[in-house]
């Protein structure tokens, strides 16, 4: 086979290995929450739409009801299991690829394979949902004047089409800065060490999370429901928990049929009239117990910091080692906080009748105070990469003698 006809081989098996693993994991999750009885074919439009989302693309909802009636709509959220796991794919694809072909042109290649991909799965994602009214004044109201309420939603073609481009630029600058496989300028070279300790942080805390899921749907039941969570959103729950560790404060509200994907805990603190805080003193009013958070959060950065401190070379001053280290965790937690927001929210009404109540609306809201989150993990990376840097000392100092 020639050469150039592989490598586009090669592109083309990341792109498509990239979005089957997200279909499939879409998927999964979704007939986990009961979306396979969704009616008229809604279901793959939904995975689509949940793989889109997973992207970063844009959805938008919208809906109506006649001239006596109105709808109104709005949902941020990227389900960042599936992200995960098409950055996953995708990554190892190309660095295992990168290899064999100079890196910028198989990137290259991948992303002239990316763009119609994305945009023919942007221009099919779309649905249109009867919303029924159920018993009471708008059940009858409905029937009266013969409404029938519809929702859905559509792609924004456009924004999806430039923020999923992005996502894949993201997600090949990271596969390069943590593979060894691609060679690196040798100034950023001694990035690399702390770039990959931070993605096996996240990917550390997915896997504890993904633990302790299961064990409490061993214990407590609702299996399903904890499979959804797993394949849809886990690290939407565990990251911003991660960050509510190193001191991070969010904000958010829950209210009408809406649910966070989040223990029990979470909830209780953001389903109430106003706008709650989220944050470890708020949270140990309820349960003494989120305390641990900071232990868990400790072990797991200094970890890193160690793990970083080791994979650099020997001579390195304990002072890079901190800034790196500082540098990784608060770029690491600004994404968290990006990419974890959610903001959902649902209104109709019915002349008047119906908005904002009655089970027909709802509202959800997570979002966090972002700088001083990345503030925060500075400081916490400055003093992990000291003390993980002075334990790599002693313990490479152990072995030389």
């Amino acid at each position: 086979m020639p050469t150039p006809l592989r490598h586009w081989l090669h592109a083309l098996a990341a792109v498509l290995g990239a979005l089957l693993a997200m279909a499939v994991t879409a998927a999964l999750g979704l007939a986990a929450a009961g979306a396979t009885g969704l009616p008229a074919g809604a279901y793959p439009r939904v995975v689509e739409a949940a793989v889109v989302a997973a992207v970063g693309g844009a959805l938008t909802l919208d809906g109506h009801a006649g001239d006596l009636a109105g709808s109104r709509a709005g949902l941020t959220l990227m389900p960042l299991s599936v992200t995960l796991v098409g950055a996953l794919v995708l990554g190892t694809a190309f660095c295992r690829h990168a290899r064999t072909a100079p890196p910028a042109a198989h990137a290259a290649r991948i992303a002239v394979l990316w763009l119609p991909a994305l945009l023919a799965l942007a221009l099919t994602a779309h649905h249109t949902f009867e919303v029924p009214l159920g018993e009471g004044t708008l059940g009858d109201l409905g029937e009266l004047f013969g409404l029938t309420p519809e929702a859905g939603f559509t792609t924004d073609v456009p924004v999806t089409v430039l923020f999923g481009m992005l996502w894949l630029a993201g997600v090949l600058v990271l596969a390069v800065a943590v593979s060894r496989a691609v060679p690196l300028p040798r100034p950023c070279e001694g990035a690399r060490p702390a770039a990959y300790t931070m993605v096996g942080l996240l990917l550390a805390c997915v896997a504890l999370g993904a633990v302790i899921a299961l064990v409490v749907a061993g214990t407590r039941g609702h299996p399903a429901r904890t499979l959804a969570v797993i394949l849809l959103g886990l690290p939407n729950v565990v990251w911003p928990v991660f960050t509510l560790g190193l001191g991070a404060t969010w904000h958010g509200r829950v209210d009408g049929p809406f649910g966070l994907p989040m223990p029990r805990l979470l909830d209780e603190v953001l389903r109430t009239p106003d706008v709650s805080t989220l944050n470890l003193t708020t949270l140990a009013r309820h349960d003494g117990r989120v305390w641990w958070l900071v232990v868990v959060d400790a072990v797991l950065v200094l970890s890193a910091a160690y793990a970083a401190a080791v994979r650099s070379p020997a001579r390195t001053p304990l002072w890079r080692h901190a800034v790196r280290t500082a540098v990784a965790l608060a770029l690491t937690v600004l994404a968290v906080c990006l990419m974890a927001r959610i903001s959902a929210h649902y209104g109709l009404s019915l002349i008047g009748i119906g908005d904002l109540g009655g089970g027909l609306s709802g509202v959800l809201f997570l979002r966090p105070e972002l700088w001083p989150a990345v503030g925060l993990a500075l400081g916490w990376g400055l003093v992990a990469g000291l003390l993980g840097g002075l334990a790599a000392r002693r313990v490479r100092g152990r072995r030389s003698t």
